[in-house]
C-alpha cells in the first residue's frame, strides 16, 4: 500500500491578513487569491454595501470598528479596507478610515485608496487613462481623487452600472475590448478601476494592446499587501507592475512579515 500523503493547506504562514470588502461583491475573493504566492492568506469580513449611492457608500463605514475587530480577532498582520469608491470618496477619507481601523484594533491598516496611489507612484505615473464601471457621482470623484493627489486624469470611460452584481456580470473580454477603445495612448498608466469587475485575467492582454502598465484595484491591492510585508515576486500573469522593482521609500515604510519577524 503506498504511503498516505496528507494534503497540503495554506494557513498563511507568512501573512495573514485581514479583508473588509462590500458585502454584494462576489469578485474581490477570487481574483485576490490567485495573485497571493504561497504563504499568503486572507481572511475576509464583509461590510454592507449593494449599490452606489452616496448615502450607501458613506453607510459602509457604519460598522467599521465592529468588523475590524472581528479580524483583530483572528490575529492578522495588517487589516485592508478594500473598496475603491469608499476609499477614494474624498481626498482624506482614507486617512479616516485607517486611523479608525487601527484605534479600534491597534494593528497597521491601509485602504484601496493607498494602494492605488502606491502602485501609480511605483510606475512613475504621471497621466492616468482612468476606466470605471461607476454611474457618473462617482467616476467624477475618483477622478477628482487622483487629481488631488498630482496626477492628470488622461481620459477614460465609465460604464454608469450601480451594482456589484451588475459589474460582476460584465464579462472580461467585453472588459478587454472597452479598455483598448477608451484608453488613450498618450496615458502613462491604464487604471482599471473597481474591487467587483473581472478584471484581473486581461491585465496581461490589455499590457500588450496598449503598450502601457495597467493596473486594477484588485491587482493594486494585492501588490500591495505583499510587498508592504517584504514579500517578493508573485504570481504570474498579472502585469508589469509585479515586475517592477520596489523602491527605497517602500522598502523604509515596509513592516516585517510574520515570516520574517520569526527568522
Amino acid at each position: 500500500m503506498a504511503p498516505l500523503v496528507p494534503p497540503v493547506i495554506d494557513y498563511g504562514d507568512r501573512l495573514r491578513a485581514g479583508v473588509l470588502i462590500p458585502s454584494g461583491n462576489s469578485v474581490a475573493e477570487p481574483e485576490l487569491r490567485a495573485m497571493l504566492p504561497a504563504g499568503s492568506s486572507m481572511l475576509v469580513t464583509r461590510l454592507p454595501l449593494l449599490g452606489s449611492s452616496r448615502a450607501e457608500l458613506i453607510d459602509m463605514l457604519d460598522q467599521l470598528e465592529a468588523a475590524s475587530q472581528l479580524l483583530a480577532d483572528a490575529k492578522v498582520d495588517v487589516i485592508v479596507f478594500h473598496c475603491t469608491a469608499v476609499s477614494t470618496f474624498a481626498p482624506d477619507l482614507a486617512q479616516g478610515i485607517r486611523d479608525r481601523i487601527e484605534r479600534a484594533t491597534k494593528i497597521r491598516s491601509f485602504t484601496t485608496a493607498d494602494a492605488i496611489l502606491k502602485a501609480l507612484t511605483q510606475l512613475g505615473a504621471e497621466k492616468v487613462a482612468l476606466l470605471t464601471p461607476y454611474i457618473d457621482e462617482v467616476h467624477a470623484r475618483e477622478m477628482a481623487f487622483l487629481q488631488t493627489n498630482g496626477f492628470v486624469v488622461e481620459g477614460g470611460a465609465n460604464l454608469g452600472i450601480n451594482t456589484n452584481t451588475e459589474m460582476a456580470a460584465l464579462p472580461p473580454q467585453d472588459i478587454l475590448e472597452w479598455a483598448k477603445k477608451n484608453s488613450p495612448r498618450s496615458a502613462d498608466v491604464c487604471f482599471i478601476s473597481c474591487t467587483a469587475i473581472r478584471s484581473a485575467a486581461i491585465i496581461t492582454q490589455l499590457e500588450r494592446a496598449l503598450d502601457m502598465p495597467v493596473i486594477t484595484s484588485n491587482q493594486s491591492m494585492a501588490w500591495h499587501l505583499l510587498r508592504s510585508h517584504h514579500i517578493s515576486g508573485g504570481v504570474e500573469g498579472f502585469g508589469r507592475l509585479f515586475k517592477i522593482r520596489e523602491t527605497a521609500a517602500l522598502r523604509a515604510s515596509a513592516p516585517m512579515s510574520r515570516g520574517a519577524r520569526r527568522r
